[in-house]
C-alpha cells in the first residue's frame, strides 16, 4: 500500500514510517519541521520505498497536488500540536496546529477520493472522569485546548464518514514515551538535574498518576486495530494496563542519572498545570477483545525512555 503520513518527523510519526516500510509498504512522509526532527527520519531515509515533503498543512497550495500525484490507498494523521502548555497559553495553536491541519486533511481525502483515514487522539479529549475512560462514553468535557482540538477534530471524522464515504480509525493514545521522544515530566525532571542534581523540583503533589505506553507498543497497536476492524468508523483506546506516578517517574530518572539523596521540592495542589488531568484509567476491553496488549509496563516504559534520552545527551556531549 501507499501511505501520506502528515507530522512524520515528530516522535509517534517518525516511529509509524519506520514500522510501515519494515513491512514493505511506501509513504509519503510530510512535516513543516517546527516541532518535528529531521534526524528522525534517518532510518526511513534509507528505504527507497520512502520520500520526504517539508510543508505546513495549513498551506495546502503548497503539497496538495504533490501528494494528489502519490495518489495514497490512505491518510495517517499524526500532526499537531504536541506542547500541551503552549496551547494553554494561547488558544490558536491548538485551533489551528491541532484543528485546522485535521480539517485540511480530511478536505484532502474528500477531494482526491482517499477513502482510508487513521487519526491521532487522545485521552485529553475525555475530561475528568473518576471511573475507567471507555470509547462510547457520553460526558466527554475537555479541560485542555489540546483535548478541546481534537475532540471537535474527531467530530469532523465522524461527519466525514457520514457524508463523504470516508472510512477511519481514531486512536486515543495515553502518555507514550520511547525513543525520540522530547518533552514530557522525564525531560523536565533531566533539564532540571543537569541544572542542580541535589534538588528536583516536581509540579503538583507527585501522586499524580498515568499509564505511559512504550511507542513501539503504540504503533504496534496502531497497525493491529487497522487490519482486525472493518467498521466505517472505528475508536479506540490504546494504552497499558499499569500506571506509574509521577513520582515514579522522579525516582527512575534520579537512578537511570546515577543520582542519590535528591531532594524533591514539590509545587503542591493535585495537578501540575493548567489543563493537566491528574490521574486517569483506560478501559482497554474493546481492542483487548480484537487481541492485543502491550508487551512492555508503563515504568519499563519510563526506563526505556529515560536510558534513550540519556544515550542521546551523552552522544550530543560528546560530538
Amino acid at each position: 500500500m501507499k501511505f501520506f503520513v502528515t507530522g512524520a518527523a515528530g516522535f509517534i510519526g517518525s516511529h509509524l514510517c519506520d514500522h510501515l516500510l519494515a513491512l514493505n509498504h511506501a509513504v509519503l512522509a510530510l512535516d513543516d519541521l517546527s516541532l518535528g526532527r529531521e534526524a528522525n527520519l534517518e532510518q526511513a531515509r534509507s528505504s527507497t520505498a520512502f520520500s520526504f515533503l517539508k510543508a505546513d498543512l495549513l498551506e495546502a497550495a503548497a503539497w496538495r497536488s504533490i501528494v494528489a500525484d502519490y495518489s495514497p490507498d490512505a491518510v495517517f494523521h499524526m500532526a499537531a500540536n504536541s506542547d500541551i502548555q503552549a496551547g494553554g497559553g494561547d488558544p490558536r495553536v491548538d485551533l489551528q496546529k491541532t484543528f485546522q491541519t485535521t480539517l485540511e486533511t480530511l478536505e484532502f481525502c474528500r477531494l482526491h477520493g482517499v477513502k482510508r483515514f487513521l487519526f491521532a487522539s487522545t485521552s485529553a479529549v475525555y475530561g475528568e472522569h473518576e471511573e475507567p475512560l471507555h470509547e462510547d462514553m457520553g460526558r466527554m468535557l475537555p479541560i485542555s485546548n489540546y483535548g478541546a482540538a481534537k475532540l471537535a477534530a474527531e467530530a469532523f471524522v465522524s461527519s466525514y464518514v457520514s457524508n463523504y464515504g470516508l472510512s477511519a480509525w481514531i486512536y486515543r493514545f495515553p502518555n507514550v514515551v520511547g525513543e525520540r521522544s522530547t518533552h514530557g515530566a522525564m525531560f523536565d525532571f533531566m533539564n532540571r538535574l543537569e541544572q542542580n542534581p541535589s534538588k528536583l523540583r516536581i509540579l503538583g503533589d507527585g501522586e499524580q498518576s498515568k499509564p505511559y505506553l512504550y511507542v513501539k507498543d503504540l504503533i504496534d497497536g496502531i497497525w493491529f486495530a487497522f487490519e482486525k476492524s472493518k467498521e466505517p468508523l472505528n475508536i479506540f483506546n490504546l494504552g497499558v494496563d499499569s500506571q506509574t506516578r509521577v513520582k515514579e517517574i522522579a525516582d527512575i530518572v534520579c537512578e537511570e542519572m546515577g543520582l542519590r539523596d535528591v531532594r524533591y521540592q514539590f509545587t503542591g495542589g493535585t495537578r501540575g498545570w493548567v489543563g493537566d488531568v491528574p490521574r486517569f484509567k483506560y478501559d482497554l476491553s474493546r481492542v483487548q477483545r480484537l487481541g492485543w496488549r502491550a508487551k512492555t509496563s508503563s515504568s519499563d516504559s519510563l526506563r526505556i525512555a529515560a536510558r534513550a534520552e540519556l544515550a542521546e545527551r551523552r552522544s550530543r556531549a560528546a560530538r
